[in-house]
C-alpha cells in the first residue's frame, strides 16, 4: 500500500520547474517518512552511524535531519540517543480532541457562511478514490492510516482554508504512529471506507448539517469516545508493533 505522506497538491508538475532537493533535504524527508510510517520500534535508538549506512551518506546530513525531527516533535532525546516520540495517553487524548475540532471546523464554516462552498472538483476526485476502494477493499494494513489521513485532509482542503488543513495534517502526523494500529481488521477498513463515502456525499449534495453529524460521529462525538479511541489505539500499538 502506498504510504507516502500527504502533501498539498499545488506543487509544480513540470520537472524542469522543480528544484532538485539537496542531500540534507532528501535525508530529512526519507527519515521523516520512516519515522511517521512506524519503521522504528518505540524504544529503538536512532543511531547516526546506522542511519548514515542506511541512506548511503555521511553522518552530517543524518545529524541535521535528527535535529529537525527533534524540533518537529517527532523524535525525542533519551538515554543514549534519539527515539521516536510516542505520545502518552494524556497527550494522545489532547491531540485527538484537537483533531476533532479541526475536522469539524471545515464543514462548520460552510454552515455558518453560505458563501463558503466546498470545492466540487476536490470532493469528486476524492469520492472516486473511495468508490474504487469500496469495489476492491484493501487488505487490513496499519499503513491504511495514510489513506485515511488523505481523506480528512482533502475534505478540509475542499472547504477553502489552507491554514486549517495545514494544522490538521500536522496533528494527524503526530498521532499517526499510534492511530495506524486502528486498521488491523477487514471490518474496520470497510467501515471506514463506507463512512468516508457517506460524509463526502453529504457534503457534495449540500447536506452540510448531515455531513457535520456524520463526520462528528466518525471522528468522535463525545470526549468519552475520543478517550476510548485513544486508549484502544495505545493498546493496539503495544500488542501489534511487531507487525511493521
Amino acid at each position: 500500500m502506498d504510504s507516502k505522506l500527504y502533501t498539498q497538491p499545488d506543487t509544480p508538475l513540470d520537472p524542469a520547474a522543480t528544484p532538485t532537493p539537496s542531500l540534507r533535504e532528501t535525508v530529512y524527508a526519507q527519515l521523516r517518512t520512516a519515522v511517521l510510517d512506524g519503521e522504528f520500534g518505540p524504544r529503538e535508538r536512532l543511531a547516526e552511524m546506522r542511519l548514515a549506512a542506511r541512506f548511503g551518506v555521511s553522518r552530517t546530513p543524518v545529524r541535521e535531519a535528527l535535529a529537525r525531527l527533534l524540533a518537529d516533535g517527532l523524535i525525542e532525546r533519551g538515554d543514549g540517543g534519539f527515539f521516536v516520540t510516542i505520545p502518552n495517553l494524556t497527550q494522545l487524548k489532547d491531540f485527538y480532541e484537537l483533531r476533532v475540532t479541526l475536522e469539524l471546523r471545515g464543514i462548520a464554516r460552510s454552515i455558518e457562511d453560505p458563501a463558503v462552498r466546498h470545492d466540487p472538483t476536490v470532493i469528486a476526485a476524492e469520492l472516486e478514490r473511495w468508490y474504487a476502494m469500496r469495489e476492491n477493499p484493501p487488505e487490513p494494513d496499519p499503513r491504511f492510516v495514510v489513506q485515511d489521513e488523505r481523506f480528512h485532509a482533502e475534505l478540509s482542503r475542499a472547504s477553502g482554508n489552507p491554514a486549517l488543513t495545514d494544522a490538521l495534517v500536522t496533528v494527524s502526523e503526530r498521532i499517526r504512529r499510534v492511530r495506524m494500529y486502528d486498521f488491523l481488521t477487514q471490518d474496520r477498513v470497510e467501515t471506514t471506507i463506507a463512512e468516508h463515502i457517506e460524509i463526502m456525499e453529504f457534503v457534495r449534495d449540500g447536506r452540510l448539517d448531515e455531513g457535520y453529524r456524520a463526520l462528528h460521529a466518525h471522528v468522535g462525538d463525545s470526549m468519552a469516545v475520543v478517550l476510548e479511541r485513544a486508549q484502544r489505539a495505545m493498546t493496539q500499538m503495544a500488542l501489534h508493533a511487531h507487525r511493521l
